[in-house]
């Protein structure tokens, strides 16, 4: 209660998802370019008692301003993946100098922890993914059951889950082979500036299509809904029988799959996942997530799972389990946090 939240964003998407989320109960500006003169400034105004960055958000010009002022910069969810390591093992002067002017870094995982160990000389805290105790609102479960009241309480419904630049194209191939009778596939862009983009890739192969954003029932003629809207990706989740989370069919990372096993929807990733390694396999462990080596395969189980309601209620259960049994991420990280803001400011 002490202290005013200000939260930084990088282009206007994730400024618009900040707005709905919290309103006026922060602080909201872009992070500047990490140039010197802008970060300076940007510091001077602000005059912020402590900083965190997320995941993989490493600024040298930022790290190394804020060292010097003496105001404590940490690294929370901190992630690294096998891929990003190599990379850093090519500069890695550069990149431990970054590093280690952190005050702090709290990793997801263990195998996180340790490749961020090669190059940090302090202590690295094991905390967890936050993302696991992101709760599913019970307003966009409700909203959930209607969309599926107009997409169609009887169709089959599959969804693919934040996609990416060059995969539409092969889940349209998907589309061409699943033979589940009546099947409506969603499609939602990871990135709302490509969903003209989608529109008309669809246009273009004669797809018959909706948009979420028209608000209206689904015709029975309608193949694709695409999901053209904001904020509302806990909803798509409940209204679909099964899941595909995209950025995984093409060697891009993969997107976080914890949403969907989190409202319990089975869940079909591709080969891609090295952003979210350790959570993907867990999932795919416990029984909650499936993988498949691409278009062909991820048609071959969509068509499977729609016709077997009893695997799909088992993956369901297995995704509830999992998600429950990996929360308290976020209270470990402000118990590491907030003993910084209890030693002296500069």
């Amino acid at each position: 209660p002490r202290y005013q939240i200000l939260l930084t964003h990088m282009e206007p998407t994730g400024r618009a998802t900040s707005e709905e989320l919290w309103g006026d109960g922060v602080l909201r500006c872009y992070l500047p370019y990490d140039y010197p003169f802008a970060v300076k400034k940007f510091l001077r105004h602000f005059q912020p008692r402590l900083g965190i960055l997320l995941e993989t958000e490493l600024w040298p010009n930022l790290i190394s301003i804020c060292h010097e002022q003496r105001m404590p910069l940490t690294l929370v969810n901190a992630r690294l993946s096998e891929r990003s390591a190599r990379g850093y093992a090519r500069f890695p002067a550069l990149a431990g100098d970054a590093l280690n002017k952190l005050a702090l870094i709290a990793a997801q995982t263990k195998d996180d922890g340790d490749r961020l160990q090669s190059l940090f000389s302090g202590d690295i805290y094991l905390t967890g993914n936050l993302k696991f105790d992101n709760d599913v609102p019970s307003a966009q479960v409700d909203l959930g059951k209607k969309m599926r009241e107009q997409f169609g309480e009887n169709r089959p419904i599959w969804l693919a889950a934040s996609t990416r630049d060059g995969e539409e194209k092969l889940l349209l191939e998907t589309l061409q082979k699943i033979q589940t009778s009546g099947a409506l596939a969603i499609i939602v862009p990871r990135h709302p500036q490509r969903f003209n983009e989608v529109a008309e890739l669809l246009k273009s192969d004669q797809i018959a299509f909706q948009r979420r954003s028209e608000n209206a029932a689904i015709a029975p003629s309608t193949r694709v809904v695409l999901g053209d809207s904001m904020g509302e990706m806990f909803a798509y989740f409940a209204a679909s029988d099964v899941a595909f989370i995209g950025g995984s069919l093409l060697p891009l990372g993969g997107q976080n799959l914890i949403e969907a096993c989190a409202v319990g929807t089975p869940v079909l990733i591709g080969p891609h996942t090295f952003n979210f390694a350790e959570a993907t396999d867990q999932a795919i462990t416990c029984g909650a997530a499936k993988r498949v080596a691409g278009a062909s395969e991820l048609a071959q189980e969509i068509d499977q799972l729609l016709a077997n309601p009893a695997q799909r209620k088992s993956m369901a259960a297995a995704g509830l389990a999992f998600t429950a049994a990996h929360r308290g991420a976020s209270a470990r990280a402000y118990e590491r946090v907030s003993s910084l803001l209890a030693q002296p400011g500069p």
